[in-house]
C-alpha cells in the first residue's frame, strides 16, 4: 500500500509529535501524523499535570510561539497554582492540574480542525532514506508513505520494556504495545543509541482514600492561565491532598528491594535523578523518617487519583501493603500499580540546533527520544521540529531560539552542546538569563518572532501590541508622575518603610523593598489613572517588574550583548580542527565529534577551554 506524498511526516502523537503535526501544518505544509493509537493523542502517561519549576515557563513560551499546549492547558485544567511567589518573578512558575481524558479530546479535537493535517493508525518500522536524505516511511501494516521530511516523536515505545517487580513485558505504556524497528533502523544508519528509565506511580480509586487524614491543597483564590489568548478562565477548582510515609512504610518497601528490578540489576539504565523511585528515595535518604505523598484528582468526573510521589517498579503486592500504611490510604483500592519503563533514546549531541539529526537530512527528533523528561520539554521539541522541518523544505531560514531568548533555547542548546546521560529535566537554575526568561513576558519574548515565520497569528500579534503599548505607557507615566508627602507616607508607615519629606517621582517608591504597585493605587493619580485605562491585571504585573527590577535586568542585558558576540561567530561547516595544534587533545576531540555551529556553542561543549576557544578565533582570523 502507497499513500501519497507528504512535506512532514510526524511520527508519534505524545505531547512532542501533537505540537510537531500543528506546527508544520499552520506553517503551510502537508502534514501527516502516524500514531500506534489515535484515541492516546495527546495522552498523559504519568501526572495529570502541565507546568511546575521551569516548565510553567516552557508552556507559555510554546503559547507565545503559537503551539497549543497553554490552550489546551487552560481548556482542561482543574486546578491552578503560580509556584515561588515568595520568592523574585523571575522564579515564578505556573502550574496546573488537568482532567486526563479532556486533555487527550482537547488535543485531538483542536488538531483535527487544523487544514493540511492528516492522521494514520500504524506503527512505523523503518525509514526510507537516499544519499543520507529522509525520503519517507514504512509501517507495520506494509504502508510505504514518502515525504520531505521525518519527525521521530516516539517517547518511551522504542523496544519498550515495562518492569513491576519480577515481571517485565513489553510495551511502551501501560496496555499499549512497544515499537520495534526504528531504534536497529537508525543504527544501521550510523546513529549512536543508549538505554533510559523513567517509571510511574500507582493510580488508587478515590472512594477507598480518607481525605479528612490528610492536608487539603488548595488552588490559587484567582487562579491564572497559561495562553495568552482569550481561553476561559478557571472558576472552580479540585483539591489535592498531602500526606506522608513513615517508619513502617518503608520497613515494607525494603521487603520487596530483592525483588525490585532495580535493585537486582534487571534495570541496568539510568532513570531521572530528579523524580526518583520511593524504593530509591528511601535508600538512599536512609535517614529520612517521612516523604511528602500527594494525591491528585485526575479529572472532574473521575474517582481515580495519582499518587505522586510514590512512584515505584516494586511488586505490586509490596505496593498496597506499603501504600495501607500511609495516613488516608489504610482502605486503598488500586486501579493500577506503579511500574518503571526501560526504552532506547539517541543522545542528542547527535542533532543541529534545529533538531535536525546531523546523520541523515530532513530527519528530526523531538522529545524522549532525545533523552528529556516531562510533556512541557517534549512539547518543546515538536513545536522546535515542526517549525523547522516546515521552513526547511520551503528553503527558509532556520528557527533557532538562543538561551537568552527562551527557556527552549537553553534546552536545546543544553541537549546538543552537552547531551545527556541521564533523562534531562528543565530547572531555572539551567538558564543564566532566568531573570529576562520570566513566565510573564514570553510573548514579548517571542510572538513577534513567531509572526515574523507565519506562525503566530495576526490576532495574538495585535493582542500582543495592545499588551506592550499598555504597559509602556503606564509604565511612562509612573516615571513622570510625582506624589505628595501627604499621599504617600501613611502607606510607607503600614509598610515599614521610611517617609518622604518631599514630592518624588512615584517610581522611586515602587523600587524600594516591600512596596508593590497594589499599594501604590492608593494614590489617587495612579489609581485614576489604572482605572481610566481599564489596565488588566498581566499589564500591572509587567509594569510593576520592569521597574522594580530594572537595574537586574540591564544588567543581565549586558552580559547578554557579551555572549551574542560568540553567538555571532558562525564556525565553517566543513572547519578543519585537526589543524588546531595548540589546543588539547580532548578539546579537538570533541570538536570533531560534535560540529559546533558558532564559538558560543564551542564553548560550552564540556572539556572545551577558554584557552582553546580564543585559540580557535585566532584560526578563525578573529
Amino acid at each position: 500500500m502507497i499513500l501519497e506524498k507528504y512535506d512532514v511526516i510526524v511520527v508519534g502523537g505524545g505531547h512532542a509529535g501533537c505540537e510537531a503535526a500543528a506546527a508544520a501544518a499552520n506553517l503551510g505544509s502537508k502534514t501527516l501524523l502516524i500514531t500506534m493509537n489515535l484515541q492516546t493523542i495527546g495522552q498523559m502517561s504519568c501526572n495529570p499535570a502541565m507546568g511546575g519549576i521551569a516548565k510553567g515557563q516552557i508552556v507559555r513560551e510554546i503559547d507565545a510561539l503559537g503551539g497549543l499546549s497553554g490552550i489546551v492547558t487552560d481548556k482542561t485544567m482543574i486546578q491552578f497554582k503560580m509556584l515561588n511567589l515568595s520568592k523574585g518573578p523571575a522564579m515564578w512558575s505556573p502550574r496546573a492540574q488537568s482532567d486526563r481524558m479532556r486533555f487527550s479530546e482537547e488535543w485531538r479535537l483542536q488538531l483535527e480542525n487544523i487544514n493540511n493535517l492528516d492522521f494514520f493508525q500504524d506503527m512505523v518500522i523503518g525509514l526510507l532514506t537516499d544519499n543520507n536524505k529522509i525520503i519517507g516511511v514504512e509501517t507495520y501494516m506494509g504502508a510505504v508513505i514518502h515525504s520531505k521530511s521525518v519527525i521521530l516523536t516516539n517517547g518511551t515505545f522504542l523496544n519498550g520494556l515495562i518492569h513491576i517487580g519480577n515481571k517485565q513485558f513489553g510495551g511502551g505504556r501501560m496496555g499499549e504495545k512497544a515499537a520495534y524497528g526504528i531504534t536497529e533502523n537508525l543504527v544501521e544508519l550510523g546513529f549512536e543509541a543508549g538505554r533510559m528509565k523513567t517509571g510511574t506511580p500507582p493510580r488508587v480509586d478515590g472512594r477507598s482514600i480518607n481525605f479528612y487524614e490528610m492536608e487539603e491543597q488548595k488552588g490559587d483564590i484567582n487562579p491564572q492561565k497559561f495562553s495568552f489568548t482569550n481561553t476561559p478562565k478557571l472558576i472552580q477548582q479540585r483539591s489535592c491532598y498531602i500526606t506522608y510515609t513513615n517508619i513502617k512504610v518503608h520497613d515494607v518497601l525494603r521487603e520487596g528491594f530483592e525483588r525490585s528490578p532495580l535493585f537486582n540489576g534487571t534495570i541496568k539504565s539510568t532513570g531521572p535523578r530528579y523524580c526518583p523511585s520511593i524504593e530509591d528515595k528511601i535508600n538512599r535518604f536512609a535517614d529520612r523518617e517521612r516523604h511528602q505523598i500527594f494525591a491528585e484528582p485526575e479529572g472532574w468526573q473521575t474517582v481515580e487519583y495519582y499518587i505522586n510521589g510514590f512512584s515505584t517498579s516494586l511488586p505490586d503486592d509490596i505496593q498496597i501493603k506499603a501504600l495501607q500504611l500511609i495516613p488516608g490510604f489504610e482502605k486503598a483500592k488500586l486501579f493500577r500499580p506503579g511500574y518503571a519503563i526501560e526504552y532506547d533514546y539517541f543522545p542528542p549531541t547527535q542533532l543541529k540546533n534545529t533538531l535536525e539529526t546531523k546523520h541523515i537530512n530532513n530527519l528530526y527528533f523531538a522529545g524522549q527520544i532525545n533523552g528529556t523528561t516531562g510533556y512541557e520539554e517534549a512539547a518543546a521539541q515538536g513545536l522546535i521540529a515542526g517549525i523547522n522541518a516546515s521552513l526547511k523544505i520551503k528553503d527558509r531560514d532556520p528557527f533557532i531560539l538562543k538561551r537568552n531568548e527562551a527557556y527552549i533555547g537553553v534546552l536545546i542548546d543544553d541537549l546538543i552542546t552537552k547531551g545527556t546521560e541521564e533523562p534531562y529535566r528543565m530547572f531555572t537554575s539551567r538558564a543564566e538569563y532566568r531573570m529576562s526568561l520570566r513566565q510573564d513576558n514570553a510573548d514579548e519574548r517571542l510572538t513577534p518572532l513567531s509572526y515574523s515565520i507565519g506562525l503566530a497569528s495576526k490576532e495574538r500579534m495585535i493582542n500582543f501590541e495592545k499588551k506592550s503599548k499598555q504597559t509602556n505607557d503606564c509604565i511612562n507615566f509612573i516615571k513622570s508622575t510625582s506624589i505628595r508627602k501627604d499621599e504617600t507616607n501613611l502607606i510607607l508607615t503600614q509598610k515599614n518603610s521610611a517617609p518622604i519629606s518631599q514630592s518624588v517621582k512615584a517610581d522611586s517608591i515602587l523600587v524600594r523593598p516591600n512596596i508593590y504597585l497594589k499599594d501604590l493605587e492608593k494614590v489617587p493619580s495612579i489609581n485614576n489613572y489604572i482605572k481610566s485605562n481599564h489596565l488588566p491585571n498581566e499589564v500591572l504585573e509587567q509594569v510593576e517588574i520592569k521597574i522594580k527590577y530594572k537595574g537586574y535586568i540591564d544588567k543581565e542585558l549586558e552580559n547578554v550583548e557579551k555572549l551574542n558576540r560568540l553567538e555571532n561567530i558562525k564556525i565553517p561547516v566543513n572547519f578543519d580542527y585537526c589543524k588546531l595544534n595548540s589546543i588539547s587533545t580532548e578539546a579537538k576531540q570533541k570538536l570533531i565529534k560534535f560540529k559546533p555551529e558558532t564559538i558560543g556553542q564551542a564553548s560550552r561543549i564540556s572539556g572545551v577551554s577558554p584557552s582553546d576557544v580564543n585559540i580557535l578565533l585566532i584560526y578563525m582570523g578573529r
